[in-house]
């Protein structure tokens, strides 16, 4: 890790990426961040199975971009600490030309990135460091991996409800995507306020110290897809976009995938 990284890099506060990174059993956290995946287990245990289907959603949506759709080029935003079945490997599995880029402002997670984000022979796999609101310099910087004159898949998976504000989320999803060319897609995710045990939980993580996580209404969630065409199933639980299996699993949290007319 980079002198700059490490100054920013603060062990002592949880942080979300390393908390999802142990409710999906990854080792790269640390005490603080154990401690509240506890707390918040201990309210609601299904936060474990939200963070492992959300992961499931990424595999079958990519799958369906880079395999049924063609898409050769992924925008994920709010990257997250490399697991499992990341977005370029999965991407690269279907089509070994893919083209990544991953987006985050965590030094854990660009310093893992260095290290763990590996591309194919024929693809490319890079990270910016961008905060999400900066919306301009996103684009500007992956463009000079992906061509915008081609569509491009936009990843916002469990990463908006870091924004407070509806408004301001929405305006910020609008703003990247008036930047992609016709034929992109908008795949999302996020935790919803649909059940008193997971607005509970919530409110005890945004307590920790960490960078807080607000729920949405699920109408607010289902209009950030306003103005694109929604692929079938349209915005559901996350378990219910096209399902591998017929297990019922019920978490709190949507999920859908629209295309740029």
């Amino acid at each position: 890790m980079t002198d700059d990284l490490s100054a920013r890099l603060n062990v002592e506060v949880p942080h979300s990426a390393r908390v999802w990174n142990y409710w999906l059993g990854g080792k790269d956290n640390f005490g603080p961040d154990r401690a509240v995946g506890e707390q918040v287990k201990a309210v609601f245990p299904e936060i474990v199975d939200a963070a492992r289907q959300t992961r499931a959603f990424l595999g079958r949506a990519v799958t369906f971009l880079a395999g049924e759709q063609g898409i050769r080029q992924f925008l994920d935003i709010g990257t997250g600490l490399p697991t499992v079945d990341n977005t370029h490997e999965v991407a690269q599995r279907v089509a070994p030309d893919a083209k990544i880029v991953y987006v985050d402002n965590d030094p854990l997670v660009l310093s893992h990135a260095r290290a763990l984000l590996t591309s194919t022979p024929e693809g490319v796999t890079t990270y910016i460091d961008k905060n999400l609101k900066d919306a301009v310099g996103v684009i500007e910087e992956a463009k000079r991996t992906l061509d915008f004159s081609q569509p491009v898949a936009l990843m916002l998976l469990g990463v908006m409800g870091h924004v407070q504000d509806p408004a301001e989320a929405r305006a910020i999803v609008r703003g990247l995507v008036a930047q992609l060319p016709p034929g992109s897609f908008l795949t999302m995710s996020d935790g919803t306020a649909t059940s008193e045990r997971v607005i509970e939980s919530h409110r005890q993580y945004n307590e920790s110290g960490a960078v807080p996580y607000h729920l949405r209404e699920v109408a607010d969630f289902t209009a950030f897809f306003d103005g694109l065409d929604l692929v079938e199933p349209g915005v559901v639980p996350i378990p219910e976009w096209r399902p591998a299996t017929d297990e019922k699993i019920t978490v709190d949290g949507y999920a859908g995938v629209a295309r740029k007319p």
